[in-house]
């Protein structure tokens, strides 16, 4: 398979990941599914014609030997961080097993996975998978919210990096609002996550769909939906404002999570 185009995408066992490996199947790379589900990431990989490896993010040198078997395939040239876990809850009620899992999952496992794949790659990009909560508040997902604020400030430094280093990578950060997808779904019945539901959720295919967009034209940061970014952005320099509104947005989630 020497010259062919390889992409990594972490988490792809199912969700996202797997919305994100068929579109760049799709487009012509040879697809390194990844899981800490390894089963999961066997399934993607058949439906893309790819290759899968168990992968648990939290090891940086799991990363490490993804970078290696996928830079036997051909090429790397694109690397999806899009592993994520989610908990919710008042922050200081949340099991101290769950912070340290968020954090090591959603943030060094970004970390851990850029630093193979500028290990790895000649020339190509990375897509860091972060979150809307990466510039907001996020009340119930205090520290989720924080993990993503964390993975858009590293991505940036890093493109800095690079471009000072004159290394042909590009960073990018995608920052989707709540997705409908199995992650929302698992905390529907809590009140914590009122947030995830004030809004119409985003698809997991419109969210694939601009990622893989992100890949043909890398860009450091792109939010959807862009109205919403362009309201938060407005009230961001006024907390005393915002976060009361972010108390009504969330009011609103409750109610219609109470009628699902």
């Amino acid at each position: 398979m020497s010259g062919a185009r390889v992409a990594v995408v972490t988490g792809a066992g199912r969700g996202l990941g797997r919305k994100i490996a068929e579109r760049l199947a799709r487009a012509g790379y040879h697809v390194m599914c990844t899981d800490i589900d390894e089963g999961a990431a066997h399934v993607t990989a058949a439906l893309v014609e790819g290759s899968a490896m168990a992968h648990d993010v939290r090891d940086a040198d799991a990363h490490r030997a993804v970078a290696f078997a996928a830079a036997a395939k051909g090429d790397i040239v694109a690397w999806v961080n899009n592993a994520g876990v989610l908990n919710v809850g008042d922050t200081w009620e949340i099991d101290d097993a769950l912070v340290r899992r968020m954090v090591e999952v959603n943030l060094l496992g970004v970390m851990w996975g850029s630093h193979a794949a500028v290990g790895a790659m000649r020339e190509g990009t990375i897509l860091n998978i972060a979150s809307m909560s990466a510039i907001v508040p996020t009340p119930g997902l205090a520290v989720y919210g924080a993990t993503k604020h964390g993975v858009l400030g590293f991505s940036l430094s890093l493109a800095a990096e690079l471009r000072r280093a004159k290394r042909p990578i590009t960073v990018s950060s995608l920052l989707p609002d709540a997705i409908a997808g199995d992650m929302t779904s698992a905390v529907a019945h809590d009140e914590h996550a009122g947030l995830l539901f004030s809004n119409n959720q985003l698809s997991l295919d419109d969210v694939a769909d601009a990622a893989v967009q992100m890949i043909a034209k890398p860009r450091l940061v792109k939010t959807i939906p862009r109205y919403r970014a362009a309201m938060i952005h407005l009230l961001r320099p006024f907390p005393a404002v915002g976060l009361p509104l972010l108390d009504r947005f969330a009011a609103i989630g409750r109610k219609r999570q109470a009628k699902r």
